[in-house]
């Protein structure tokens, strides 16, 4: 299992010691949720945030764009520090071209589906993606209760992409429910607030690694 503790839930005033301390309790990716206000009702950061922090970590950086043109922006991402672009089902950009521009950067695309966005609409896609991302809560804010109908579309997708290929779920896990989307067939796991909204964020860290 791949932990991606996602800075979304993390307190801004000491990111740099929170990073550290889910690098150094074994947390492999850095999930980093970049929202517009538009494709999702939030803002959150853009890339000069993963700019600083890229410095400061060696984890894998795991961009989740939540925005309506992603392909506006690839270049500015990928020059960041991004290790991982997943974008959308839905945005305004044209999927082909998007991944061509993630891919020409020899970085690894993924593709993105809401709970109510069908899992097929990942399939065509197969050949040009290196993750599927299924939400389990509609993107946008942190916090939210898994949303336990996306299971099957987790199942779709580890029968379809096959076993070495990742499959990530982002949304209302927590070290007691973990083990729900992994028996679906996940593989990398999305925590922000039961991470980052911990009192001890390295404890927490440590309690979704464990067996």
């Amino acid at each position: 299992m791949i932990l991606a503790p996602s800075i979304l839930s993390a307190d801004f005033s000491h990111l740099r010691e929170d990073v550290a301390a889910v690098e150094q309790a074994g947390a492999q990716y850095l999930h980093i949720d970049v929202m517009d206000g538009h494709f999702v009702p939030n803002i959150s950061f853009g890339a000069p945030i993963i700019t600083s922090i890229r410095k400061q970590s060696n984890m894998v950086f795991d961009v989740h764009l939540m925005i309506s043109d992603p392909l506006r922006y690839i270049d500015d991402f990928a020059k960041a520090g991004a290790d991982i672009i997943t974008f959308h089902i839905g945005c305004d950009s044209d999927v082909d071209k998007t991944l061509d521009a993630i891919r020409a950067h020899g970085i690894r695309a993924g593709l993105a589906v809401n709970p109510d966005v069908p899992v097929e609409t990942m399939f065509p896609y197969k050949d040009k993606i290196d993750m599927a991302l299924i939400m389990s809560v509609y993107a946008g804010f942190g916090g939210q209760s898994y949303i336990p109908e996306v299971n099957e579309k987790i199942r779709a997708a580890r029968d379809f992409f096959g076993p070495d290929f990742d499959v990530e779920v982002d949304g209302g896990i927590k070290p007691d429910n973990k083990h729900i989307p992994l028996s679906f067939g996940a593989n990398v796991l999305v925590a922000g607030s039961a991470v980052f909204g911990a009192p001890d964020i390295t404890a927490a860290a440590k309690a979704f690694l464990a067996e």
